[in-house]
């Protein structure tokens, strides 16, 4: 009798493809933009988005699915800044995000009332990248306390991912850090990449990647 071999790995892909591609209709079909925001532990990602949601909470109504591992201390920091939904995912050591995960947390949602979907997964350049979540796009965030050559050792996020964002830059005076390079590293391995240079902390580089989020609302906004 021939053996029959299982691709279980296969299998559950293929399901998370189409469990993605039923929330990015969904998110469509409500005209809801929706980013996969994904980075290595200590980027500053989730000071980012407390920063995004502060700013501009008048103007969007922005809601987020936070993936962490162990806790929701992220979910926690990041619903002092909004009124909207922050739905806090706990994967109990899964190294990310899924679509089904994605999906549920819709259910919670007033779509019609949302103009952005954050994601925020787990911290990790290597498991996220081979998952779709349904997202719009990915923007991977690196600092520049993590080297030039992130991009290199990590090339299918950064192939996988339209938008960058290079954040501490506050930072670059005090560390060894050659942004061309690092730049230059990026665009190696993706060279359609778009670019922002931020600091969460001091607000510097900021307001370009507030216009960036405002142009991506689809939703007629209200005078």
């Amino acid at each position: 009798m021939a053996v029959r071999r299982i691709e279980v790995r296969e299998r559950v892909m293929a399901r998370n493809d189409e469990l993605a591609a039923s929330v990015r209709e969904r998110l469509e079909r409500h005209a809801v933009a929706s980013l996969n925001l994904v980075s290595s532990p200590g980027s500053g990602k989730t000071l980012l988005l407390e920063r995004t949601l502060a700013s501009l909470g008048d103007e969007l109504t922005m809601a987020v699915v936070t993936g962490d591992v162990q806790t929701q201390n992220d979910a926690d920091r990041l619903a002092k800044h909004t009124t909207g939904l922050v739905q806090a995912v706990v994967t109990h050591g899964a190294c990310h995000l899924d679509a089904r995960q994605v999906q549920e947390s819709l259910d919670v949602l007033d779509l019609d009332k949302t103009d952005i979907l954050f994601v925020e997964n787990v911290g990790n350049l290597v498991c996220p990248a081979s998952w779709d979540l349904g997202e719009e796009a990915k923007v991977v965030i690196f600092s520049v306390t993590e080297g030039e050559d992130k991009p290199l050792k990590y090339p299918k996020m950064f192939q996988q991912s339209r938008y960058a964002v290079l954040n501490k830059v506050d930072l670059l005076p005090y560390v060894p850090f050659d942004v061309d390079r690092a730049v230059a590293a990026a665009r190696e391995v993706n060279p359609d990449l778009q670019f922002f240079f931020t600091s969460a902390l001091t607000g510097e580089g900021l307001e370009p990647w507030f216009d960036f989020l405002r142009s991506r609302v689809r939703r007629p906004q209200v005078a």
